[in-house]
């Protein structure tokens, strides 16, 4: 393999270092202004006492639709997170130079589903064993990842970690992988990104779960 290309393919799963990844940009990329099934808000307001996590678990287009789709989620939105170039567009993303992986930001109201239900059906919806890949998705910005908003979102998402990987253990399934950490940045995604399977209904979605269940009542 020619030295140039084992590089390009190499970085693709290395998150690159602040002196290594693009610059970005001070302008905020354009994006829809509501979402296309429920009307709310993308960037808010939100309604008082309504959390937020940001969940990356492979492709954004079809993770959104698994969390849109829960009772009590008030919004969801696709965007970039977890990496150093500001302002990222999609296309940079794919290049692995920018650090982030693909994010759906989940608004939900605790009174309805708790933190615990919501990483539930992150944990289920997809393989967190894969590190820099989702099935036949490889790169960065498929990386499995958790960006929580308070410590109790930390407690949750470590929690529910642990007692899935229990679970996985118990059926022969590998490590987790899952970056888990308090969130940054999130840059919201190119408008055509938003709600993307709503609005293509036969676009791709390449997500899998493992078929192992997530314990409840860990919190």
């Amino acid at each position: 393999m020619p030295v140039f290309l084992f590089d390009v393919l190499n970085r693709k799963t290395q998150v690159p270092s602040h002196s290594e990844a693009l610059p970005g940009r001070d302008q905020v990329l354009e994006t829809d202004v509501s979402h296309a099934i429920n009307g709310h808000p993308l960037k808010g307001p939100y309604p008082a006492g309504f959390e937020q996590l940001q969940l990356g678990l492979g492709c954004f287009w079809g993770a959104e639709r698994i969390f849109w789709e829960l009772p009590g989620v008030w919004v969801t939105a696709v965007g970039y997170a977890g990496g150093v170039t500001k302002n990222a567009t999609y296309h940079e993303v794919c290049t692995g130079m920018t650090g982030h992986t693909e994010i759906v930001l989940v608004v939900y109201d605790p009174q309805v589903i708790s933190t615990e239900a919501v990483l539930k059906a992150f944990w289920e919806n997809h393989d967190p064993t894969q590190g820099m890949r989702q099935g036949n998705d490889v790169g960065t910005q498929y990386r499995s990842a958790i960006f929580t908003a308070n410590d109790d979102q930390m407690a949750a998402a470590l929690a529910t970690r642990d007692a899935f990987q229990a679970a996985l253990s118990e059926n022969g399934h590998g490590r987790i992988t899952t970056e888990i950490a308090p969130g940054e940045a999130f840059y919201f995604a190119e408008g055509y990104h938003q709600q993307y399977l709503h609005k293509r209904p036969d676009g791709y979605c390449g997500l899998g779960g493992t078929g192992v269940a997530c314990p409840t009542g860990l919190t």
